[in-house]
């Protein structure tokens, strides 16, 4: 079966920046308190007008130029997303009538913070089952617009942004590109991390609710365990691996998951302090700043993993 590479990356991130210092006026936090529970400084708010439609064109935009395309080479538009703009139509085909893009389809994922790893997965499927040559698979969110800013324990973790990919279908025997694919799900843990609000329910938007403490008490554990199945299955190990890009949700998961599975710190991409928790949005934006920085070059192994509401987690290994 052929591979899916990467062709091109890029990402869009709102003007405004957030600091903890802002914050500290809005809510009883202070930086100290934000930074040494979660290791974030700083976050972005999209402006009104910037909608995650918005947002996720500038990043397909980006990705695009980075790979040497136009929107006419694509045939299929993704999006993962918790924050669309509309009930319906997805957010994917107002981005695909953004690019001007005519042919092909487009459509949303929801897999909250595992949403891009789990859109990553599902394009690399389809050019692989042969219904799509080019893919734009994008991670966009606002999720500034669902929370409580009153509630010190969320209200500080989350951000606004976007970031793309572009996935092509290669030619046989190459040896880059997406290597293997694990997901997971369990709703038993939904009152742990949701949104208490939506069509069926409330007819609102609603405002994140998250219980921080079980939350952390799952996320190493879940994360740990497909990353062992990724290794098992390629062979791949912490040794060999060159790069670990996790969802970027808190530094101190972050960090314990490497320990616990024995990757250096150094071979971590760590945005979290500059994004804050950006949902599906946070791995290709971490993507995109190791890719410019120059630490992610073609060749490298790349290790991804996101761990999201539902609960859902996953993890992809993909040879750069």
């Amino acid at each position: 079966m052929n591979r899916t590479v990467v062709r091109g990356v890029g990402s869009y991130l709102p003007a405004e920046v957030l600091t903890n210092d802002d914050l500290s006026r809005i809510v009883d936090t202070s930086d100290d308190w934000i930074v040494e529970r979660t290791g974030i400084r700083e976050r972005r708010r999209a402006a009104p007008a910037e909608t995650t439609s918005v947002l996720a064109t500038r990043a397909a935009e980006a990705a695009l130029a980075d790979a040497g395309l136009v929107p006419a080479d694509v045939d299929l538009v993704l999006v993962a997303t918790a924050t669309p703009d509309y009930t319906f139509p997805a957010t994917a085909v107002q981005v695909q009538a953004n690019l001007g893009i005519t042919r092909g389809f487009a459509y949303d994922l929801q897999a909250v913070c595992s949403g891009f790893v789990f859109a990553l997965a599902t394009a690399d499927a389809q050019i692989k089952a042969g219904l799509a040559r080019r893919a734009l698979v994008i991670g966009a969110e606002t999720f500034t617009r669902i929370l409580d800013w009153t509630d010190r324990g969320t209200c500080v973790l989350f951000g606004d942004g976007a970031g793309a990919v572009v996935l092509e279908a290669a030619a046989a025997g190459e040896e880059r590109g997406v290597l293997t694919c694990h997901l997971r799900s369990d709703g038993r843990h939904r009152d742990k991390l949701y949104v208490d609000g939506g069509p069926s329910t409330t007819q609102t938007a609603g405002h994140l609710r998250m219980e921080g403490r079980e939350v952390f008490k799952h996320a190493v554990g879940m994360i740990t365990d497909v990353i062992r199945d990724s290794f098992a299955s390629t062979g791949a190990s912490a040794e060999t691996i060159d790069w670990f890009v996790p969802h970027q949700a808190n530094r101190r998961i972050i960090e314990a998951s490497a320990r616990k599975l024995g990757i250096p710190i150094e071979k971590v991409v760590i945005t979290v302090d500059r994004h804050g928790n950006t949902s599906a949005a946070s791995i290709p934006l971490a993507l995109d700043t190791a890719v410019k920085d120059g630490r992610i070059r073609r060749g490298d192994l790349v290790l991804l993993e996101a761990m999201g509401g539902g609960f859902t987690w996953g993890a992809v290994l993909v040879r750069w």
